[in-house]
């Protein structure tokens, strides 16, 4: 730390006002708009699931609780808790409770404070880690401790974080948008393989290839307690990777699941716009929530049958026939109502062997992009970390 900076308690350089505790039963369609800890998010406020209320339903002034562009706010308990934002709209915005708001005073700029909550809030959370759910309190954010050079030099940090910051930016547009490219030229592949229907290509619907032939099993049994259980969070999105697995008892599990061995396909039916579909290479059970599908071996291979369920043209026809808004779900009915070409099994084996190179090549490039944009996030927490003990220069970062 700098020798020529203070150290001083942020209550003593910057107002903070907590928001009032509007009750959930008069929100409204429209009114006064209210920001709740889930709209902010990182950096940003979301407006679009904003809650109303009509200010005449609280018998009281409710002007301390405004906030207009450009006030800091942060999300202080709940799964938001910890982020920070700037609010950048118009008209009139009440604070709802466990969402605070920041009014710096003339020492202190409101951008450096965005940045030092940026490394301090993170520190802070560790501390109620191990809570069932994490939080802040008022009186924690006021003792937070913040270096304070002079105003000048804040806003010379200030502008070199920008510029550094803008440059990650642009690094981890770069690498998402090779992700994109490295998913669409897989996904490509695969519609040119399904949307074929060449010599001895027959239509098939899904119900005259493959059956959900596993029956639901109490996991308290015995004979259930030490095997893996797969649910939809232990898949990973469009990959197949299986992450976190703990057996039935690890979990407590209770109600009924089904079970699978390494014949099947599992395809989770719960938001189908994820592609969590896994060949699994052990015998376990699975969430409810799951489809373990049994291919008919006279028809189609196992292998045949996972490319086609994470085919673009599979997932459009289950998004499409998705039962209720809320919670997007494939249904029975409609999964095996589906219909494609299907090869020979021979055929099937010699498409599968390309694809599943493609598939590695796919998956390989991704983890490659993925421990880039780790590396970037790392590389803005050094940055910050260096920034709040008086070491940066202006032209020391090249991304």
């Amino acid at each position: 730390m700098r020798e020529d900076w203070e150290i001083k308690q942020l209550e003593t350089v910057c107002k903070f006002q907590n928001g009032f505790a509007f009750k959930s039963s008069t929100f409204k369609a429209d009114g006064t708009a209210v920001i709740r800890i889930t709209n902010i998010q990182n950096g940003v406020i979301d407006l679009k699931k904003v809650v109303y209320i009509d200010r005449n339903d609280y018998n009281r002034n409710l002007t301390k609780y405004e906030i207009v562009r450009g006030d800091l706010l942060i999300a202080m308990s709940g799964a938001t808790t910890g982020k920070i934002g700037i609010h950048k709209s118009d008209g009139v915005v009440l604070l709802n409770q466990r969402v605070g708001k920041f009014e710096p005073l003339k020492n202190l700029d409101k951008s450096y404070l965005f940045y030092f909550l940026s490394t301090k809030v993170e520190e802070s959370l560790a501390i109620s880690a191990g809570s069932a759910q994490p939080n802040l309190s008022t009186e924690q954010i006021k003792s937070f401790p913040i270096p304070i050079p002079l105003l000048e030099e804040q806003k010379q940090i200030v502008e070199i974080l920008d510029k550094a910051f803008s440059l990650i930016e642009q690094a981890k547009a770069h690498i998402e948008q090779n992700r994109i490219n490295a998913k669409e030229l897989f996904q490509s592949k695969l519609n040119a393989i399904f949307s074929q229907k060449g010599a001895g290509w027959e239509e098939k619907k899904m119900d005259e290839v493959c059956e959900i032939a596993s029956k639901l099993v109490n996991p308290k049994e015995t004979e259930y307690q030490k095997l893996l259980h797969v649910g939809g969070g232990n898949i990973v999105t469009e990959t197949g990777e299986l992450i976190k697995l703990k057996t039935c008892k690890e979990e407590g599990l209770k109600s009924g699941k089904f079970a699978f061995d390494i014949e099947v396909v599992l395809y989770n039916k719960i938001r189908p716009y994820l592609v969590k579909v896994v060949r699994p290479n052990f015998s376990g059970l699975c969430s409810a929530d799951m489809y373990p599908l049994t291919p008919n071996k006279k028809e189609i291979t196992r292998d045949f049958l996972y490319f086609l369920l994470v085919s673009k043209d599979f997932t459009n026809y289950a998004i499409s026939g998705s039962e209720r808004a809320g919670m997007p779900k494939v249904n029975r009915k409609h999964l095996f109502e589906y219909t494609f070409s299907l090869p020979t099994i021979k055929t099937q084996i010699s498409i599968i062997k390309d694809l599943e190179i493609l598939r590695v090549n796919s998956q390989n490039l991704d983890k490659e992009y993925r421990k880039k944009l780790i590396n970037l996030e790392e590389l803005k927490r050094a940055i910050l970390k260096k920034a709040f003990l008086g070491g940066l220069t202006q032209n020391e970062f090249v991304v």
